[in-house]
């Protein structure tokens, strides 16, 4: 007797950034590369989820200034998003940033079955609202605390160790990490980092045995002992900080 033709249903999978929409952001061409280090990821990622049936991709975005919003409110197929472009002026509200997020991350509206979400933080500056409280109420929350969370540092002006408090605690050792800021000097970098971002990791949290473990559960024998269960992949072969470089497009 043959076997029915059933699909069995898929995960979902929700990717957010978090962008600096702050007034610097305007000034060497951030912002512009920005936007187009985004657009031009969405392809690939939009192939990793293909190469994945069992999960959904649905990308989320928050832009933060004077105060924090959604750009992209609805969480869209990644098959299915144009990308709209990211204007920049004001401030830098992302404590606020983090509070909007953390109410996406409730459960509802977030479901059971989602895998672990996928957080990055973009920014060039220092937050000038209470970061700390942000911070604090997005992680209170169980999928905040499973989630992978990226930072990418936009030029030298960056506040490192708020990127580092969003990320969790620094790994040891030297070297580039994931678990540290990703400092992006210059377009080409940014580019780089957020298309392994949209698509290495992606990918690597779109795998069946990515999942979260809730209260009450016993964690699987292959889940990291802290942070994300998701082992993440290595970074992609780009200069850290190339200094040397000259040009309008160096930050």
């Amino acid at each position: 007797m043959p076997f029915p033709n059933v699909r069995l249903s898929n995960r979902p999978l929700h990717f957010i950034y978090l962008c600096d929409c702050s007034g610097s952001m305007a000034a060497q061409g951030k912002m512009q590369a920005l936007n187009q280090a985004i657009r031009q990821s969405l392809p690939g990622m939009a192939e990793v989820a293909r190469q994945n049936p069992e999960a959904r991709v649905l990308v989320r975005a928050v832009r933060f200034a004077d105060q924090a919003a959604w750009h992209l409110a609805e969480p869209t197929p990644v098959q299915q998003l144009h990308w709209r472009d990211l204007e920049a002026g004001g401030i830098t509200a992302m404590g606020a940033a983090l509070e909007l997020v953390a109410g996406a991350l409730q459960s509802p509206p977030m479901e059971e079955r989602a895998l672990p979400p996928v957080l990055v933080l973009i920014s060039d500056g220092q937050p000038t609202d209470d970061f700390e409280a942000g911070l604090a109420q997005l992680m209170r929350l169980p999928w905040a605390q499973k989630a992978v969370r990226l930072a990418i540092a936009m030029g030298h002006d960056a506040d490192l160790d708020v990127l580092q408090q969003f990320i969790g605690p620094e790994p040891a050792g030297r070297g580039r990490s994931p678990r540290r800021p990703l400092q992006a000097s210059n377009a080409t970098t940014l580019a780089q980092y957020i298309q392994w971002a949209s698509t290495a990791v992606v990918g690597a949290a779109s795998m069946p045995a990515s999942r979260v473990v809730m209260p009450g559960e016993r964690p699987a024998a292959t889940t990291p002992p802290s942070g994300s269960n998701i082992p993440l992949p290595d970074l992609p072969p780009t200069l850290l900080d190339p200094i040397d470089d000259v040009g309008p497009l160096v930050w």
